[in-house]
């Protein structure tokens, strides 16, 4: 498959203790805080693990989710809220303002921006997995079942949690709906081209790849236009991906576009089809470069020189010159002046974002437990308010080194 992804870097983390001396008055309660703190570290060191797969990922989030879940569900299915939502601070970095944490002490906070780490993981595994350039079908159904999962969680914290926050969600941040919709379209793009790559693989008619291509460009188009309100010195490179994708697609689309006129017998069409791809494709070559000189958050790469950018390059070549060939032996049409217009809708292969819900509490949570918890006696200073010293230091994610021929480093 070799394909490439823009990735931007994960969001980082001051370390959480847990350590409630004197609020946790039960071995109980104490169990539950230890827990909270290793379930935590383990799960933020799995982020940057490159042998955790989707099952340890599922594991660990499903183990710290079900025990953070207890600051913030009612055990009685009431609608109050839980007492111990707002007893500890939480501090994470962005994306794309990665340098500058955001605090609040909430533990709604903690749920959707460890989340929004966990769909970014998924994006990133399914990014290593698609670099590869003998990628198995196994392995491509994981690539696409990973990107529709990370969308699923991206739509779950946006529409269910990131409302609930009492802080308001500060413009240009992870959690303000501008991104999360940004990256939700970008999975579902990404998992089209890998649909569209097996269609190719099996042959598939011209008209349904032409089809999938055109919706997939117009979902990087839509993804573009959702970040293009943002402060382009930290949106500007991801924005450049999303304009290049845009336009690799759109000559995907003309290609395949122009075979389907050709089979019709509409020659003429069909060369300014294969006319209309070859200037797309040569826009999405100029904003490669445009890409590698941009500064900003995210992966450093050579899409140009990407097997998979090669070789649509080629077939767009290569099928102009058998169209001219047989219109200047067979059909001696006119080529038209104004390209097509693409109405294509395709009918099979529209990803959609997989549901997904948090896991339900831990069973260590009991009344007793929550009771045992007095907040009273949390000292007068209140150590889980925010302290100058509370670091939060970048994950240090892995380099993957670039596969043959693939130009491309993926973060």
């Amino acid at each position: 498959m070799t394909h490439w992804f823009h990735r931007n870097p994960l969001k980082a983390t001051a370390p959480v203790s847990f350590n409630f001396y004197g609020v946790a008055t039960t071995p109980a309660a104490a169990k539950v805080c230890n827990d909270l703190r290793l379930s935590r570290t383990r799960l933020l060191e799995l982020f940057t693990d490159l042998s955790c797969n989707p099952e340890m990922m599922k594991n660990a989030t499903d183990q710290y989710f079900s025990l953070l879940q207890g600051f913030i569900l009612s055990l009685d299915d009431s609608s109050q809220e839980c007492k111990l939502r707002y007893i500890q601070n939480f501090k994470w970095t962005d994306t794309l303002q990665g340098q500058v944490p955001s605090a609040q002490q909430d533990a709604v906070f903690e749920l959707v921006s460890m989340g929004f780490n966990v769909a970014l993981w998924y994006t990133k595994y399914a990014s290593r997995l698609a670099g590869k350039e003998d990628i198995t079908e196994d392995e491509a159904k994981d690539v696409h079942r990973s990107l529709k999962i990370a969308a699923g969680i991206f739509k779950h914290l946006k529409e269910s949690h990131i409302p609930k926050l009492i802080t308001p969600v500060e413009k240009g941040r992870d959690l303000e709906a501008r991104l999360i919709d940004s990256y939700i379209i970008q999975c579902q793009a990404e998992a089209q081209e890998v649909t569209i790559a097996r269609a190719i693989e099996l042959k598939h008619s011209p008209g349904l790849i032409a089809a999938l291509a055109y919706e997939t460009a117009n979902f990087y188009q839509k993804a573009d236009q959702t970040l293009s309100s943002l402060d382009p010195a930290y949106a500007g490179k991801w924005r450049k991906y999303l304009n290049l994708k845009t336009c690799f697609y759109m000559a995907y689309a003309y290609c395949y576009h122009g075979q389907t006129l050709l089979a019709s017998d509409k020659c003429g069409e069909a060369i300014r089809s294969l006319q209309e791809s070859e200037k797309f494709f040569a826009k999405a070559e100029a904003l490669c470069k445009e890409y590698g000189e941009t500064k900003g958050p995210g992966t450093t790469a050579k899409p140009s020189g990407h097997l998979f950018f090669r070789k649509l390059g080629s077939l767009i070549k290569n099928t102009l010159e058998k169209c001219q060939r047989e219109n200047g032996f067979i059909y001696f049409q006119k080529v038209p002046a104004e390209a097509p217009q693409l109405e294509l809708k395709a009918n099979y292969g529209l990803v959609e974002p997989v549901p997904f819900e948090f896991p339900a509490l831990n069973a260590h949570w009991t009344p007793e437990t929550l009771a045992a918890f007095d907040l009273t006696k949390r000292p007068k200073d209140d150590t889980a308010k925010p302290k100058p010293d509370d670091e939060v230091k970048p994950l240090k994610e892995p380099d993957i080194k670039p596969q043959k021929d693939s130009g491309c480093q993926i973060s």
